[in-house]
């Protein structure tokens, strides 16, 4: 079942966008959540974190604790850093499978699948891809029975 918290995210973020007057202040909010993305620790900065698939230098970690999947990224492209922000609102601090049974239906319920360049929108499937990749392998590593991780 998909988590009543994951789905009220994504409303609220539609909500906040639909809001906006154009899609010039969408970008311009997609920018500010970029911009209200806590810096990621050069340690994590690894050809291992970076996503593939993103014309832009992306990189995303994540941890588990055991219980709910903590996402960190950045990105050298402030539009591409604003998107991972807004994936990580949605998705960081929930449990692996809450996350695997929300689909980020937002993405195209806020246009932004068809207002991306297509190099974007590819990026930001892969950015999604990436943080599916994760919850799916914390949840085999909750199955098996271990401890944290990352």
């Amino acid at each position: 079942m998909v988590d009543a918290g994951i789905l009220q995210l994504q409303a609220a973020l539609v909500e906040r966008f639909e809001a906006q007057p154009d899609w010039e202040a969408r970008y311009k909010l997609i920018i500010e959540y970029g911009r209200s993305l806590a810096p990621l620790p050069e340690a994590l900065r690894t050809e291992v974190n970076k996503v593939r698939g993103c014309a832009s230098t992306v990189w995303l970690a994540a941890t588990f604790d055991g219980r709910v999947v903590s996402y960190l990224a950045d990105s050298d492209a402030i539009l591409v850093r604003g998107l991972i922000a807004l994936l990580l609102a949605v998705y960081s601090g929930h449990t692996p499978q809450e996350i695997l049974d929300a689909p980020p239906a937002f993405i195209e319920e806020l246009g932004l699948n068809t207002h991306l360049t297509t190099n974007r929108a590819n990026g930001l499937s892969a950015m999604v891809r990436q943080l599916m990749v994760y919850a799916l392998a914390f949840k085999a590593q909750a199955g098996s029975g271990a401890g944290t991780g990352s």
